[in-house]
């Protein structure tokens, strides 16, 4: 799915913007990907001789890919599709860093809602890079007013 997909529903944007496409949206799951670039100007200092992507923007394109996740289920439901607001994190329950990610790396993210509570929701999420996990993290979102 194009990039005009994305930016209609969720608020990120370059240079914090974590998703390059969506290659799968169905039910309740999302997957994208994110092309690593290797001239990110983060790697100048995390660290110069040994790049790293850091774990924490990992997280942050899941929680994004959930971002969207909920966003297009908001444009599907039409009670919903009437407030207004965006999902914002709330809490992570939890993240497990599992291998890493260099310039060039090619991510696949997933992230899948678990349950939905009022206008709290809970998901899970992972990155993987060469079909191995990277990072798995379970987080919550809540939506917040306009």
């Amino acid at each position: 799915m194009t990039d005009e997909f994305i930016l209609d529903r969720i608020p990120h944007r370059p240079p914090f913007l974590w998703l390059d496409r969506v290659l799968e949206l169905t039910g309740d799951t999302i997957r994208a990907e994110k092309v690593v670039p290797p001239d990110l100007e983060l790697f100048q200092g995390h660290y110069p001789e040994y790049p790293l992507m850091p774990g924490v923007l990992l997280c942050e394109a899941v929680f994004q890919a959930g971002a969207l996740l909920i966003g297009e289920l908001m444009r599907q439901d039409p009670a919903m599709a009437e407030s207004a607001g965006v999902p914002v994190l709330t809490r992570i329950l939890g993240a497990k860093f599992k291998r890493e990610v260099r310039p060039g790396d090619t991510l696949e993210i997933s992230a899948t809602l678990v349950e939905r509570i009022g206008p709290a929701w809970l998901l899970k999420g992972k990155v993987r890079v060469g079909g191995k996990v990277a990072v798995q993290v379970e987080f919550a979102c809540a939506q917040k007013g306009a």
